[in-house]
């Protein structure tokens, strides 16, 4: 199955997690670290408004054996950080395939940091899935957007461009292969063309490159992105290509967020905390799932109505 496939079957809310107490979700991603060695300004995590840190391994192995008997399929080893800023990433994609058994285990990265010795040990360990976000057209930009310094710029190019050979190389070897990704931001006008011509860089290292709107992130987006004249959407819509109505949001039915302090969010951009449906260091994965306040938040999006919940601005009602 593609990941385009695989998002879009995330994004469309199947009939059976239309109500307000649903099965255990398909998918969830965990963040193992909420730190990033980007500030990007298209992404909330720059304002820094809540702690990131790292998760401790004993809560993520606890969480990872529940939610698999609970019966999710797909674990994303990341939520709002970058991964490989963990040392143990190798050993919690290892836990996850290995020891409880998930079918699907992804990641996505910035790359800057996936060098060519991490990632085959990720290979190794059994990853399925490996995606790059690739939102800069040159180096000038990348300072600008990312606010680090340009060399990186240059190292997540390079890690690119080495990921299929790894990956096959693991892969004729274990016979394990993992696919490779890239995704995009599909600004607006000149810049949309300009990052087409960008990915030309590494479309031939991936096996799949797919765009992606500009969200707005819970309505975080910086000013400085919207005075340039680009505009994000309300909610989280999915892919280019198939996106979804920002009412009933995919993200509060169809998968679970955890942050590395184990607060299970009912949101993709959880930036602040105001989206927590429970604590997961008090209380089992599938009671936060179907806790009131996640029920009540439900039902808000069932109705098409979430005025007065934490939703309101994300799906910015006029």
């Amino acid at each position: 199955m593609s990941i385009t496939s695989r998002i879009d079957a995330i994004t469309s809310i199947a009939p059976r997690y239309r109500n307000t107490v649903i099965p255990a979700p398909h998918s969830v991603k965990i963040e193992l670290t909420g730190r990033c060695n980007f500030a990007c300004t298209f992404c909330g995590r720059s304002m820094v408004l809540r702690d990131q840190k790292d998760m401790s391994r004993p809560l993520f192995e606890r969480l990872l054996r529940e939610m698999r008997t609970a019966g999710v399929e797909e674990i994303g080893l990341f939520y709002l950080g970058e991964s490989f800023l963990c040392d143990w990433l190798e050993d919690a994609i290892a836990f996850a395939k290995q020891d409880c058994g998930f079918p699907y285990v992804f990641l996505t990265t910035n790359g800057s940091m996936s060098t060519p010795k991490r990632m085959e040990g990720c290979f190794r360990a059994g990853l399925d899935s490996l995606k790059f976000s690739f939102n800069y057209a040159d180096e000038a930009q990348f300072r600008e957007i990312a606010q680090v310094k340009t060399a990186l710029y240059r190292r997540m190019i390079e890690n690119i461009r080495h990921a299929r050979p790894v990956r096959d190389a693991v892969f004729n070897e274990t016979g394990h292969k993992c696919g490779l990704y890239a995704s995009y931001i599909e600004y607006d006008g000149e810049q949309g063309r300009r990052m087409i011509e960008a990915l030309e860089q590494i479309s031939n290292s991936v096996d799949q490159v797919y765009a992606l709107p500009l969200y707005n992130q819970a309505n975080l987006v910086t000013e400085k992105e919207k005075k340039k004249g680009w505009k994000p959407i309300a909610g989280n819509r999915g892919r280019v290509g198939a996106l979804r109505d920002p009412l009933p949001c995919w993200a509060v039915f169809t998968e679970g967020h955890i942050t590395w302090d184990g607060k299970l969010s009912a949101c993709c951009f959880d930036h602040d905390g105001r989206f927590h449906m429970g604590d997961l260091t008090a209380i089992p994965f599938m009671e936060a799932w179907n806790s009131v306040a996640f029920q009540h938040l439900r039902e808000a999006h069932l109705n098409r109505d979430v005025r007065g919940t934490a939703c309101e601005t994300c799906v910015a009602y006029n």
